[in-house]
């Protein structure tokens, strides 16, 4: 599995857009583009990537949930590569609602989609097991001390999260999480359970 941060805009806010795409570029791979940005910025660094002969440079696009810098660019998206679209909630070109657990292919690699309230109520992170990769959207899942507010779903999402094996996180934001990743998971957990957690 091969997964490329693609360039953001620099003059607008927008989350991290990720193409995953097979190793070997095969037929039979899935060219999947997590999350979209804000405007479509991305397309001109899409256009020049290796993506395969013969195939769709997006052919499914995975929505980490509804907010507009993560979503935003989904129209263009759509309109230039007419891939099939999987999210939470319905949102308008969403064609597949996804549910807890469901099972999808991504680049070359099986993934699972979890569902991880806490940021938003449609959030949820996309977890490959045989490459031990999580993509994390905006679930919080690096706390660095107690204080704030949770709810108990998000608590959930947590502790099944700190459960997996996980050796790199790409989030929504930040650069991909190489190092220590059980260690922060574990601390979020610490950290969370510390602060006041509603139902």
């Amino acid at each position: 599995m091969k997964v490329t941060l693609l360039k953001k805009d620099p003059k607008v806010y927008s989350a991290n857009v990720y193409l995953v795409r097979g190793d070997w570029n095969a037929i039979s791979d899935v060219n999947t583009l997590i999350d979209t940005g804000t405007n479509g910025f991305v397309v001109d660094e899409i256009e020049t990537i290796s993506t395969g002969v013969g195939k769709r440079r997006v052919e499914q696009v995975i929505l980490t949930h509804e907010h507009f810098d993560h979503a935003g660019g989904l129209s263009k998206i759509k309109e230039l590569y007419n891939p099939t679209v999987y999210a939470y909630t319905k949102l308008t070109g969403v064609d597949v609602k996804v549910r807890d657990r469901m099972k999808l292919k991504i680049g070359d690699r099986e993934a699972i989609i979890l569902h991880t309230p806490g940021h938003s109520n449609d959030s949820i992170c996309i977890y490959c097991e045989e490459e031990q990769v999580l993509f994390s959207g905006d679930t919080p899942l690096n706390i660095k001390t107690p204080g704030g507010t949770y709810n108990q779903n998000y608590v959930n999402a947590l502790e099944m999260i700190t459960r997996l094996n996980i050796k790199t996180i790409y989030s929504g934001h930040d650069n991909p999480m190489t190092s220590n990743v059980k260690e922060i998971l574990l601390n979020t957990l610490k950290n969370v359970r510390k602060s006041k957690i509603v139902l």
